[in-house]
C-alpha cells in the first residue's frame, strides 16, 4: 500500500533541503530568491513557512552559518580578517565586521583575542545550593556557577575567556553579587553585570532579569515580551547559555505545561531555588 505524504511532512522535507542548501552553499552568500526557488517555493511562502518552522528567518540562519564558519577560521592562530572574510564568502571585510558586532555583539579581532587584555579575578563560595564560583572584571560579575570540584569550575571559567588573565582573589563586585544569598536584598542595586554574548542573548538575559523574586516565567512569554513570538527554541538556547548563575534568574522560566524543565546546573537545584524564593516571599508576607 502506497503511503500517503502529509502536507506537514512535504513542508518539513523543504525545510530541511532548504537549510541543508543555506549549510552547503553559504560561501556563495545565496539570497532567499535563490534557496525559495530551490525548494519550488515563492519567496514570500518561503519566507514565512521557514520562519514558522526554524524559529528565524533564511536570512539570520545564513547570518548564523557565516559567523559560525568565520570563528572557526579566526580561531587559527595565524588567520586574519581577510581570511575569513574570504573563507565565508563575504564580498568585504566591513560586512563580516558588521554582522559579526550584530550577531557576537563584539568585533572580529576581539573575538579572536577572546578576552585577552582582560583580567578576571575568581573565588570560590558556598550558597544555600551548594558551592560555586564567582568571577568579576572591574566592570561587574562575568561569570558564576553552581560547582563543587574547584578545579572543574576554574577550568569552565577559562574555557569562556580563553586568553584573560585570572588571579584567584576576592573583590567588592563579588562579595555584593554573594550577598544575595544572606537576604540582603539592600545590596541588589550595587551587583554589577559584565556580560559577553550576542545581542539576541543579552536581550533574552535581560527580560530574565525583570522576573520578580517568586514569580514564574514560560519560554514562550519571554520570546514574545522581547518581540520573537515564534523563538521559543532559541530563547531556550540562550537561557541556556546564561553565564551568570541565579542573579540571572534563568530558572525562574518553566515550560507552558508547568513542567520545571531543564537547569544548566541540574533539574534538582533548579526546584530547590524555585522552593526557596517562594518561601521567602511567602514569609515576608
Amino acid at each position: 500500500m502506497k503511503q500517503m505524504i502529509t502536507q506537514q511532512t512535504m513542508n518539513f522535507n523543504r525545510i530541511a533541503e532548504a537549510i541543508n542548501y543555506i549549510q552547503n552553499n553559504f560561501r556563495q552568500q545565496p539570497d532567499l530568491d535563490e534557496v525559495a526557488e530551490k525548494v519550488h517555493l515563492s519567496p514570500a511562502h518561503f519566507q514565512r513557512m521557514f520562519t514558522d518552522w526554524a524559529g528565524t528567518s533564511p536570512k539570520k540562519f545564513l547570518q548564523y552559518i557565516s559567523i559560525e564558519h568565520a570563528k572557526k577560521i579566526l580561531r587559527g592562530n595565524n588567520a586574519t580578517l581577510f581570511d575569513a572574510t574570504f573563507e565565508t564568502g563575504f564580498s568585504s571585510t566591513s560586512r563580516l565586521h558588521d554582522l559579526f558586532i550584530k550577531v557576537e555583539g563584539m568585533t572580529p579581532s576581539e573575538y579572536k583575542n577572546a578576552g585577552k587584555d582582560l583580567h578576571i579575578n575568581y573565588s570560590f563560595a558556598e550558597s544555600p545550593f551548594g558551592n560555586l564560583i564567582v568571577a568579576s572584571t572591574q566592570k561587574g560579575v562575568c561569570y558564576m556557577a553552581f560547582e563543587d570540584d574547584e578545579e572543574k569550575a576554574l577550568n569552565d571559567l577559562k574555557t569562556n575567556f580563553p586568553n584573560a588573565a585570572f588571579k584567584r582573589k576576592s573583590d567588592l563586585m563579588q562579595q555584593n553579587a554573594l550577598f544575595i544569598f544572606q537576604n540582603d536584598w539592600s545590596k541588589l542595586p550595587e551587583i554589577k553585570l559584565h556580560l559577553k554574548g550576542t545581542g539576541f542573548q543579552l536581550k533574552v538575559w535581560e527580560t530574565l532579569l525583570k522576573i520578580p523574586m517568586g514569580k514564574l516565567s514560560t519560554y514562550g512569554t519571554v520570546a514574545a515580551e522581547i518581540g520573537k513570538p515564534a523563538a521559543s527554541r532559541a530563547v531556550g538556547t540562550a537561557i541556556g547559555s546564561n553565564p551568570v548563575a541565579f542573579l540571572i534568574p534563568c530558572h525562574r522560566v518553566i515550560q507552558s505545561t508547568g513542567a520545571f524543565g531543564g537547569y544548566m546546573w541540574g533539574n534538582t537545584r533548579k526546584a530547590a531555588i524555585i522552593g526557596w524564593e517562594g518561601a521567602k516571599i511567602y514569609s515576608e508576607n
